[in-house]
């Protein structure tokens, strides 16, 4: 294992018998997760993901095979040591798990119960913990008194305690508005950066892998089908269930419906073209569509895109139509497949 590597999961399994049947939640995933990044583990529901991540701490014993934390295999710990091993590992839930007849202040002071701390360094840490939530004011409000965002800023408090270095989000923003939602990841951008703590998230939304995570693991069926860098995995997907969660966050795929329909939008004149243009590569940089009209005399009539910055590189693509010269596009479109755009002709009306 590297010395880089903090978490690693050697062909984990694990099993459930229900009603005279097994049920395979996770089957032989085996991943490492660096110190000090956010690694993503994306799923759709049933996927297997939230009982993998359940897996890292133990809440849930693995069937088979083995987890190592920060180069212990805690498989094999007995529950004195296990204890004091998942203290290195916070952990943030969906409904946030506060304890309803304490205040803000006292569902973090719980998790210092047996820390050996005095009640002034108890309530020192709190009070700096609450401070950077940025909860200082309701230190002394209750659950019901606070809004979802204001519970989970409690929560993620509560999992900092024990100064872990490793922070697990199960579907941590999945009750959350957009908007809060945006804080939320954040305050996990700015503890990661801060405090140097390696977090998991665990989520079956794009947006958040996009937002927040360096590297992504793809969950189906119980296995990881998928993983690599952010922008590698999305730019380039590889299997279908990939494919999937891309398309519900892009508008790309709309284009279907719209010849599928007869949309006027995508009627073409002799000779045009409708093209899908998508980047591969983190380097481009070049103005493309300009230079393609530039150098091979073609127009392109751009009708809609989707491009956003992910890991500090374009990723998306757009969808526009193609006029000019049957042969200057033809080259139009292999030059641009050359720069490592993916070209996709959706209508040609070149042979009409």
């Amino acid at each position: 294992m590297s010395s880089n590597t903090i978490i690693k999961l050697d062909a984990v399994n694990k099993t459930f018998e229900t009603k005279g049947r097994t049920v395979e939640a996770v089957s032989d995933v085996s991943l490492q997760v660096l110190k000090g990044e956010i690694f993503g583990i994306i799923g759709f529901s049933g996927a297997g993901k939230s009982t993998l991540v359940r897996c890292l701490n133990m809440l849930e014993k693995p069937s088979s095979g083995y987890v190592v934390i920060d180069g212990i295999d805690i498989t094999k710990l007995k529950k004195k040591a296990l204890r004091k091993e998942r203290k290195k590992i916070g952990m943030i839930f969906q409904q946030f798990n506060l304890m309803p007849s304490r205040t803000a202040f006292d569902n973090i002071a719980l998790a210092l119960y047996d820390s050996g701390l005095s009640k002034a360094e108890i309530k020192e840490k709190v009070d700096k913990l609450l401070e950077y939530v940025d909860l200082s004011d309701r230190a002394q409000s209750y659950p019901s008194q606070l809004s979802g965002g204001q519970k989970q800023r409690v929560a993620i408090a509560r999992a900092l305690a024990n100064d872990p270095k490793i922070l697990l989000c199960d579907e941590a923003t999945s009750a959350l508005d957009p908007q809060t939602t945006r804080s939320i990841l954040n305050l996990l951008k700015r503890l990661n950066k801060e405090l140097g703590i390696t977090v998991v998230v665990i989520t079956h939304e794009m947006n958040v892998i996009k937002r927040i995570c360096d590297r992504v693991a793809v969950m189906e069926n119980g296995k990881v089908v998928e993983s690599g860098d952010v922008f590698s995995v999305f730019a380039n997907p590889k299997e279908q269930i990939t494919k999937d969660f891309i398309d519900t966050t892009s508008s790309l795929s709309e284009i279907y419906t719209l010849v599928e329909e007869n949309d006027p939008i995508v009627d073409l004149m002799h000779g045009e073209v409708l093209v899908m243009m998508k980047f591969k590569s983190s380097t481009v940089s070049e103005p493309l569509i300009s230079t393609v009209s530039k150098k091979f005399d073609v127009v392109c009539n751009i009708l809609f895109g989707d491009l956003e910055i992910i890991s500090g590189a374009p990723l998306g693509g757009t969808v526009g139509i193609f006029s000019g010269d049957d042969d200057n596009i033809g080259r139009a479109i292999e030059y641009l497949r050359n720069q490592d755009i993916t070209v996709e002709v959706i209508k040609d009306g070149r042979a009409s």
